[in-house]
């Protein structure tokens, strides 16, 4: 993220350590082990949180946590990403619940798995490619303000312990590494500050507050719904909904990973992976999820892991922590939790793209880009959203750029045919930068005849032969004759098979 612009080379990322190279080495299992494990404890108050959100029983988003991440373990195609119960994901189904029930939930869940399937299938993954990096830096920025403002609640009302225990904890997170940096850091944080709660007797919110632990295992679930186009009716804009906000998420947190570990993952095999594991979730009784970008900051930046054991872990140790050991997970504090995220926030934050020289070096539209995807973001509480609302800004910048680009030069020249209008053309046109293309012309002064040379242009849509069109249209009107010299290959097949059969407007 150093706005050194991109040249396609054939170099590609060296590959990361794969499962049955951590499986061998002490030290790479070791970091994949506690990095589950962190990610776990973290994930635990989320789920419940997004449970809540979505308006289900704690234990819905718990098993998700767990179906999700087991899943995506095996199927997903970015190593050490984390997927579980997530809040866009609970923010898009939530009317399903309120209105309709549980069942309906479970089938908008399965329904978006499936529909998550059928367009990765379809290639949606190369989509990828459209979302520039202004927008990247922007979905990047607002994750780290969204996870940052989702710890307010838990710094409010509360008693005055709280902040010196969050203190600590960030001072533990920053400090620890320093001194060992086998042990991840916010797991030792974590671990200091329950300990001390339970010696101090402190009495501050813990997880336990957040909501009731399940205490069994989950089981198979089939939802009890009309199998009819009434029930399709209800489910389809919301299973639609969810497909494409988990889709985008996943996809975009991948991309995140890949830049932070140097290598590379297969998006289409994600997305796939995201689509199946959430079928699996929803025949288990779970709300559905998506990457979690928080939890895989953890995983990948705080604790070092980088192969599919840590995301398989985390949700192994997610299932035996609140159904064997709820009792003592209820008992950490939610400040060692509130702790851990703002370092997170921290950390996720490119820090780079603020400083007053990169904001004087980058230009105005980059900068636009970044901070609208920023604010629709941090408003809507949707990353989805803003990522699709920041990608449609950059690409009406970028038409407004290079429209303004196109050049058209006169020139008066006497050849054999007598008097000539020469116009040369310099630029690429489509829609954005052929409507002005009609008024570059002197239809009332110019000769009998003009030539209209499009050797250093490019007719790229139906807009531009129209416009030609139009051009030719009233200088024949005035008893002109019009010729268009210098297509290329593609623009000539384009206008030759276009031009008279367009209606003028």
């Amino acid at each position: 993220m150093n706005g050194v612009p991109h040249v396609k080379t054939t170099a590609t990322h060296a590959p990361g350590p794969t499962v049955r190279a951590a499986l061998r080495s002490p030290t790479l299992l070791r970091t994949e082990v506690l990095a589950g494990l962190v990610v776990a404890l973290a994930l635990i108050p989320e789920a419940i949180s997004f449970s809540i959100i979505a308006g289900v029983d704690p234990r819905v988003g718990l098993f998700a946590s767990f179906t999700m991440a087991v899943a995506i373990s095996f199927l997903g195609g970015r190593p050490a990403m984390i997927s579980a119960a997530t809040g866009a994901i609970a923010l898009v189904i939530a009317p399903v619940m309120r209105e309709h029930g549980y069942d309906y939930l479970i089938a908008t869940v399965l329904l978006g798995g499936v529909i998550q399937v059928a367009l990765a299938l379809a290639g949606v993954a190369k989509l990828m490619r459209f979302i520039p990096r202004s927008v990247m830096v922007g979905f990047v920025n607002a994750l780290a303000i969204l996870i940052f403002s989702a710890q307010i609640d838990h710094m409010l009302d509360v008693p005055w312990a709280v902040y010196p225990m969050i203190a600590v904890g960030i001072a533990v997170i920053v400090g620890f590494p320093r001194v060992n940096k086998v042990i991840p850091a916010p797991l030792v944080a974590i671990v200091a500050l329950t300990a001390f709660v339970l010696v101090a007797a402190v009495d501050v919110p813990n997880v336990g507050d957040e909501g009731q632990l399940p205490d069994s295992l989950p089981a198979w679930f089939v939802p009890d719904v009309p199998l009819d186009l009434h029930t399709l009716e209800i489910i389809a804009p919301y299973a639609l909904a969810m497909a494409l906000v988990g889709i985008l998420e996943s996809l975009l947190t991948a991309k995140l990973v890949d830049d932070i570990t140097d290598t590379h993952s297969d998006k289409s095999r994600e997305a796939l992976g995201q689509g199946a594991a959430n079928v699996i979730t929803g025949f288990f009784g779970g709300m559905g999820g998506c990457a979690m970008i928080g939890q895989t900051m953890i995983n990948v930046k705080a604790s070092g892991a980088r192969t599919r054991i840590s995301t398989f872990l985390a949700g192994v140790f997610l299932l035996v922590l609140v159904v064997g050991f709820g009792d003592v997970v209820a008992l950490i504090p939610m400040a060692a939790l509130v702790a851990v995220m703002i370092m997170v926030s921290v950390g996720t934050f490119d820090w780079h793209s603020i400083q007053p020289s990169t904001l004087r070096r980058m230009p105005k539209s980059e900068t636009t880009v970044m901070v609208t995807t920023v604010l629709v973001t941090v408003l809507t509480h949707n990353l989805a959203i803003g990522v699709v609302v920041g990608v449609i800004v950059a690409m009406t910048l970028f038409a407004r750029r290079v429209a303004h680009l196109t050049q058209t030069e006169r020139e008066l020249v006497e050849d054999e045919h007598g008097a000539t209008a020469r116009y040369t053309v310099t630029g690429e046109l489509f829609f954005a930068s052929s409507n002005d293309l009609y008024t570059q012309f002197d239809y009332v002064d110019d000769p009998d005849r003009i030539v209209i040379d499009l050797s250093d242009s490019h007719i790229w849509d139906a807009s531009t032969v129209a416009a030609l069109d139009a051009i030719t249209t009233k200088y024949e009107r005035k008893g002109k004759t019009v010729e268009i010299v210098g297509l290329n290959e593609a623009s000539a097949e384009r206008h030759g098979r276009l031009s008279g059969a367009l209606p003028s407007h």
